[in-house]
């Protein structure tokens, strides 16, 4: 596994930032609309941004003072591609059991 997806696969497994991709994956969001659900300083909030940033899973851009946060579509597409090639590794295997 590629260091980009294994840096994916960790910060997706964090129960914040777990929710924030969720959130986005309704659509972009600016980072007080994200943080607005959660119990926390903005700081910390920021972290969990950052990491999800740095792993590729989001992208974020400055709009005047406002950052808009969004999905990168193609780390999901990875990710995607990543489960479907184990699925279909996994049905091959199930059905030879058969």
């Amino acid at each position: 596994m590629g260091n980009q997806l294994h840096a994916q696969f960790r910060a997706l497994a964090d129960p914040t930032r777990l929710a924030v991709v969720e959130r986005l994956l309704r659509g972009a969001a600016t980072v007080s609309e994200l943080a607005k659900p959660f119990d926390m300083a903005l700081a910390p909030f920021m972290k969990h941004l950052s990491v999800l940033e740095r792993s590729g899973v989001i992208t974020s851009k400055k709009v005047g003072r406002i950052r808009i946060c969004a999905i990168n579509p193609k780390a999901m597409a990875r990710i995607e591609d990543w489960f479907s090639d184990r699925r279909a590794l996994w049905e091959s295997r199930l059905n030879a059991l058969e």
